[in-house]
């Protein structure tokens, strides 16, 4: 996959930062360190630097992209690439709290990422997680419809992934970490003011892969096709506003 675009990302920075600010806000210890796994432009990184101002804030991702926009606008925390779905092991017992908003539906098998993350903390720490659970929205819908349609399918040899898990999959991994964890699962009702904000939304999450398959002249034409069906599946409000619903899970655990 090519490289993330952090300013494609920022365009919704309010309604992407929102999840992060709601998980941070379920967090019931005072950190000395901790690491933002995923931290993409630094956005999530900065709700929980600013919930904690004295810890010292690790922001982790892969893109470089991504990275620099990071140290740009967040001098006071540090930096670094990392691989998530590789050896976490050097980052063992680390931690007070390791976080991470909308990043790990993009990394495989999660019944060993999670315990690796969670051996990255420290005894009495805090897992925090935030993931999109949307699949059964109508934007994901369109997605998958358009794609493998006779027209695009051709074009997609490795169609986008997402390698979430359901509920009872995740509640059976953390029991197995440790009995002291909860769950909860919240659906944002964000307001777009037309479904060409829709459509950008999401040119830098689920239908990066896609256009990331394509050449500068089928991108257009592809994203112009979903968006003609996201224009017959999604009404518009008395005021001109769509309501995008967009499901998200959240867990803490905490290892005692």
């Amino acid at each position: 996959m090519a490289d993330w675009n952090s300013a494609q990302y920022l365009k919704f920075k309010a309604q992407r930062t929102q999840p992060a600010v709601d998980l941070a806000a379920r967090i019931d210890i005072n950190p000395s360190e901790f690491i933002d796994i995923g931290c993409g432009p630094g956005n999530s990184t900065r709700v929980v630097k600013n919930r904690f101002p004295s810890a010292r804030a690790v922001g982790a991702d892969y893109s470089e992209n991504m990275l620099e926009a990071a140290r740009k606008d967040n001098p006071d925390c540090e930096f670094i690439r990392l691989d998530a779905g590789g050896d976490l092991s050097e980052f063992s017992g680390k931690f007070d709290l390791v976080f991470s908003n909308a990043c790990i539906q993009w990394i495989p098998n999660h019944r060993e990422l999670l315990p690796k993350m969670f051996s990255m903390l420290k005894n009495g720490g805090e897992l925090a997680v935030q993931i999109p659970v949307n699949f059964d929205e109508l934007i994901h819908k369109i997605i998958g419809s358009v794609s493998t349609s006779e027209k695009w399918r051709e074009k997609f040899t490795n169609p986008s992934i997402f390698f979430t898990l359901t509920e009872g999959e995740y509640f059976d991994i953390l029991s197995d970490l440790t009995s002291d964890f909860e769950m909860w699962k919240t659906v944002y009702c964000h307001r777009m003011p037309s479904y060409d904000s829709i459509i950008e939304w999401y040119k830098s999450t689920g239908l990066k892969p896609y256009l990331d398959a394509l050449s500068d002249a089928e991108k257009e034409e592809f994203t112009n096709d979903v968006q003609r069906e996201v224009e017959k599946a999604y009404p518009t409000q008395k005021n001109g506003e769509i309501i995008f619903s967009f499901p998200r899970l959240f867990f803490i655990a905490k290892r005692s």
